[in-house]
């Protein structure tokens, strides 16, 4: 496997979505052949009848939920630990994670807890500080293991962490749960695990599904220029993205491809040959800040081509740049799909979050924290409910029995979004979402209930289309003996 350094992973980790990392490599034929097998199937058949279901009425009163102030029970209870940065220059990411397994903590420990092993047990969150460095992240699951005796790890803010997690937790017989890094390779013969599991998206699906989006659904751009950072993930994402073309865009050109060191400050020789090739989108998988820099010079460049993107959904970035600058942005997403205040479970749930988040103290008050009821925020969220979920309903702590229930299992999400779990290699499969920025006044598209835009500042989530998971299933590695002879499907 190709991880990153030490040193860039220290800085990736600064946004929150940048735990994403290069998936296994996949010949673009055998991609095609797999994807059209499997077809035949379709996550409707358990989006009628999932095995388990967030249910918003039996959400506790959160009006008391602070991050920073939530009480933390000890004892015999269920301890979960949330693997991340909490210090040094990453420190951010600590305080997104904590703040919505914290939040899903609140909530079970209110209802008094989940019966498991017998009796109910409350929740207890623990902060594994690994501090952006690897060493210190084998150290602390180490201990998180053998003195805290944690029953599941939940992170990370990258692979490179990530693969460390899953190590410990196949060393120690602890479940481990992959909810913010998309690598794909994580899962292959040479690191499966089966107290790992992926419940997260992938860089496959997500590159996948922005080809499957020009090609199957816009139908009127044809020329895009690949403009990544210059590491695994980087390239991962962008022969995703081809292969997306090849079977979904076969009209779609890439009429340029560079790739540029991580933060770098200077996109205008970029910027220049992009402007010179007749370029209709600009895909990037840059995070912040490079990300942010990259969108910002193309608009004072007055490059007005839109960007193809994962990551440039931070509210903060969006507002440099401005309404006109973020107009016409396409981006994919893990939570959402269309019409999302259909859902009245999901309604109740992104106004209750966004009236308690609005009371927050530091460091919990920033606007991107506070912001997390958007998006992948809330895939996170749901993530811990399904973890949380799959133990109640084996009724214990046990490992073997959670792997038992977890396996093939299918959960839906607060907005009605089912997603199943593989059996065989442990990820995650869903639906996605690709949705277009649009200005405050057209917002309303998406966001249907007062104020009846997001965010007033700057374009946001206008119309949004639903990805079927038929189209962009995760990759499967027929190397693995558990999944040898199957169908993407798992079957």
């Amino acid at each position: 496997m190709k991880f990153l350094n030490r040193g860039i992973f220290i800085f990736a980790c600064v946004f929150f979505l940048a735990a994403a990392f290069g998936p296994m490599t996949a010949t673009a034929a055998k991609a095609d052949k797999k994807s059209k097998t499997a077809k035949v199937d379709s996550i409707d058949q358990w989006a009628a009848k999932p095995n388990a279901a967030f249910d918003i009425n039996k959400m506790s009163d959160m009006s008391d939920y602070d991050p920073g102030t939530s009480p933390v029970p000890t004892g015999d209870t269920i301890k979960l630990a949330v693997v991340v940065s909490f210090s040094g220059p990453a420190a951010l990411q600590g305080q997104w994670y904590y703040t919505v397994v914290q939040w899903v903590a609140h909530d079970i420990n209110k209802r008094g807890g989940i019966l498991v092993d017998g009796k109910k047990k409350m929740i207890q969150v623990i902060k594994a500080d690994h501090m952006g460095k690897p060493d210190t992240c084998k150290k602390i699951c180490e201990r998180m293991a053998l003195q805290e005796k944690v029953h599941a790890f939940l992170g990370s803010d990258g692979s490179h962490y990530m693969k460390i997690i899953n190590e410990t937790a196949n060393k120690y017989k602890v479940i481990s749960v992959n909810i913010g890094s998309m690598v794909d390779e994580l899962q292959n013969a040479e690191n499966f695990s089966r107290f790992a599991f992926h419940s997260y998206y992938s860089v496959e699906s997500s590159g996948r599904a922005l080809a499957y989006y020009f090609g199957q659904i816009s139908k009127k751009e044809k020329k895009f220029y690949i403009i990544n950072q210059d590491y695994s993930f980087g390239h991962a994402l962008a022969s995703a993205f081809k292969r997306g073309l090849k079977e979904y865009h076969p009209e779609g050109q890439i009429v340029g491809e560079d790739y540029h060191k991580l933060f770098l400050t200077d996109f205008a020789p970029y910027l220049t040959k992009v402007k010179a090739s007749g370029a209709e989108v600009i895909f990037s998988g840059d995070f912040l800040p490079d990300g942010a820099n990259l969108a910002k010079q193309a608009h004072e460049m007055k490059i007005n081509i839109p960007f193809a993107n994962i990551f440039m959904n931070d509210v903060n970035m969006l507002r440099d740049i401005g309404i006109e600058g973020t107009k016409g942005f396409v981006r994919v997403d893990s939570f959402d799909m269309p019409d999302p205040f259909k859902s009245p479970s999901y309604s109740k749930y992104y106004q209750t979050w966004a009236k308690v988040a609005s009371k927050w103290k530091a460091p919990y008050d920033s606007e991107s924290v506070r912001t997390i009821n958007v998006g992948n925020g809330v895939s996170l969220v749901m993530q811990t409910y399904w973890l949380l979920s799959v133990m109640e309903r084996a009724a214990s702590t046990d490992p073997e029995k959670i792997i038992k229930v977890w396996e093939g299992d299918a959960y839906r999400y607060v907005n009605g979004k089912v997603v199943k779990m593989r059996a065989c290699d442990h990820k995650a499969i869903m639906d996605l979402g690709v949705y277009v920025y649009v200005p405050p006044a057209e917002q309303k598209v998406s966001m249907t209930i007062p104020p009846y835009y997001w965010f007033k500042d700057c374009s946001f989530m206008g119309p949004i289309y639903k990805v079927p998971a038929a189209n962009v299933l995760p990759l499967m590695d027929q190397k693995l003996d558990r999944c040898k002879g199957k169908n993407d499907w798992g079957k």
